[in-house]
């Protein structure tokens, strides 16, 4: 039978603290909630009636319900206040001589059975627990914030902690309805462990001017389903914490370079740019503590002065190719106004790739999503072709023929002599060097890198790649065109994965290191991203969606140009790609798939 927990004690009322305050209460358990001084007090007091005064207006809370909560909650100044509660969590800023005081006074005061608990993030949960005299009484219950809205609590349990004290803890979970996942004491736990890997890459791309702040941003919101880019989520943590966090796992967590803090971060912090709480960050805000992003000197212009940049008007587009991809990019061009040339191998090709686009617009129309009108118009922009000759009239050509490199060289070779001067050709490679296919044209400074992602019509992002011989002109018009079909154009340099896959696959390696380790079960690390950083899928449900193939050969690419040794494919990835093991397609990959 679990223990029955009937008073808790809360240390530390930021926040973390005040949320944790909310949960319990909420949940009919009393609590006492504690803090160094009165005015820390009174501020802690005043975070939890903003909170609840907030749900009441939501429709949330019913207005006795929050009476009752408040009612639950007693204030004090000093840990003397918690002699007689029957578990504590300490919430107080990461620092691990701070806790290890606290936890040795905690000793002192609290009950001999009571369990003492920490919501560190990265610290050594065994380190804290040391300080006591009651260490198999110790454990991390790591709340996510805000605390009363994530559905996440990591139990991280350290090589003493009694399993009776776990068994009463996940139960505790259970009753605040929480999804808890158990854990051994590692640093980063397993949210942050993957998370903070992520955010630090990122910084990396803003460090070396890789790509603008706002565009990294809306590349893995835009391509990914993330709730916030990194670099917005970094200021939303705060850089000091986040500088910390990568600090502390970057000793404990045998020295991987994914987490040593970028330079960038230590000079941010240095300078008192710490993100939202200081009012400037990564982006920089109306006031300290405000949400709300305020323009600065490093904020792009709005896009009317496109033209200005050199940008060349665009009537006509020809696409090449008769995929999956070639087929969504000519509906996107000619629902878009575009005048399209599309040219197909051979005249079979491009009879079903005409076939195919019509019936994508009418799957429009039958969903109500576009008028029959707009269908036939799209159509009527379209001509059917299957020699590269119709190519000689149009403004842009946009490639999306086979990923290789061989058969690209040999197109941008044809286009050379077929299309106009001027005229801006676009490779939608994933994969390959962008300068690459360029040479091959002989007019570098007009060749972009067009990166569409599937499927072309509903996916809103482009990432838009500039070669070092890629003209402004040619990047600002290749921006404006993706501003025209209606999708955000992201610009970065031509670097293996661009933006989205070079943040993203090394976080799926990460994960599947993690289970490699035996740390934690796919499913644990699957509910910890979704629960505890909101992410639309787990990595190994990604993984299985994705293809291990497509990701193995992606983390290879990435691997052989940046040779980091954090980024070498996991060997289990390797293992399950020799198996057979592909995922969804093969039935199987980190999950059996054959009963769907």
């Amino acid at each position: 039978m679990a223990r029955e927990f009937s008073t808790v004690g809360v240390v530390g009322l930021g926040t973390m603290g005040a949320g944790i305050v909310e949960v319990f209460a909420r949940n009919g358990i009393d609590v006492v909630a504690v803090e160094i001084s009165e005015p820390a007090l009174e501020r802690g007091r005043a975070t939890l009636t903003r909170s609840t005064d907030r749900a009441v207006a939501k429709g949330k809370l019913a207005v006795a319900d929050r009476d009752a909560l408040h009612g639950r909650v007693h204030f004090a100044v000093g840990l003397d206040a918690l002699h007689s509660v029957d578990l504590v969590i300490e919430a107080v800023p990461e620092h691990l001589d701070l806790k290890q005081r606290i936890f040795a006074e905690l000793d002192r005061v609290c009950r001999p059975e009571a369990i003492l608990a920490t919501n560190t993030s990265s610290l050594s949960v065994t380190e804290i627990s040391v300080a006591t005299t009651r260490p198999n009484q110790v454990i991390g219950i790591h709340f996510f914030n805000p605390a009363p809205v994530m559905k996440l609590v990591e139990v991280v349990r350290t090589v003493v902690t009694a399993p009776e004290v776990v068994a009463d803890v996940e139960a505790l979970c259970t009753r605040l309805g929480k999804v808890d996942v158990t854990i051994n004491d590692r640093a980063g736990f397993i949210a942050n462990a993957l998370l903070f890997g992520y955010l630090n890459h990122a910084v990396a791309m803003v460090e070396s001017h890789y790509a603008a702040r706002e565009d990294i941003d809306a590349a893995m919101k835009l391509g990914c389903g993330l709730p916030m880019g990194p670099l917005a989520l970094m200021d939303l943590i705060g850089l000091d914490t986040a500088y910390e966090i990568l600090d502390t796992m970057y000793r404990r967590g045998g020295r991987d370079r994914r987490h040593a803090p970028v330079p960038l971060l230590k000079q941010m912090v240095t300078a008192g740019l710490l993100g939202r709480k200081s009012g400037r960050g990564f982006y920089t805000y109306e006031r300290p503590g405000s949400p709300v992003v305020v323009p600065d000197e490093a904020t792009p212009l709005a896009t009317e002065s496109a033209l200005a940049d050199g940008a060349r008007v665009i009537t006509k587009v020809g696409v090449v190719g008769s995929g999956t991809m070639a087929t969504g990019i000519v509906e996107v061009f000619a629902r878009a106004g575009y005048e399209v040339v599309s040219v197909a191998r051979g005249l079979e090709k491009s009879a079903t790739l005409r076939e195919a686009v019509r019936t994508s617009l009418d799957k429009g129309v039958a969903r109500g999503k576009l008028a029959e009108a707009d269908r036939d118009a799209a159509l009527g922009r379209i001509s059917w072709s299957a020699t590269l000759d119709h190519l000689a009239d149009v403004d842009l050509v946009v490639e999306a023929v086979v990923e290789e490199l061989s058969v690209k060289k040999a197109l941008f070779a044809s286009l050379d002599e077929i299309c106009k001067p001027g005229v801006v050709l676009a490779t939608t490679t994933s994969s390959l060097p962008v300068i690459d296919v360029a040479m091959a044209s002989h007019r570098p400074a007009d060749v972009v890198g067009l990166h569409f992602f599937n499927p072309a019509p509903v996916m809103p992002l482009v990432e838009v790649v500039r070669t070092i011989r890629t003209s402004p002109e040619a990047t600002a018009t290749a921006r404006g065109v993706c501003a025209t079909l209606g999708k955000t154009g992201v610009v970065c340099a031509d670097r293996s994965g661009f933006i989205v896959n070079a943040l993203l696959f090394p976080y799926l390696n990460d994960a599947v290191k993690m289970l490699e380790a035996s740390y934690s079960t796919a499913d644990d690390i699957d509910h910890a991203m979704k629960l505890g950083c909101g992410y639309p899928m787990g990595p190994f449900e990604l993984l299985d969606v994705v293809g291990l193939d497509v990701a193995l050969a992606i983390q290879r690419e990435l691997y052989l140009e940046l040779r980091e040794p954090g980024f070498a494919p996991a060997p289990l990835l390797e293992h399950l790609v020799t198996a057979g093991y592909l995922g969804r397609k093969a039935r199987r990959g980190f999950r059996d798939h054959s009963h769907h």
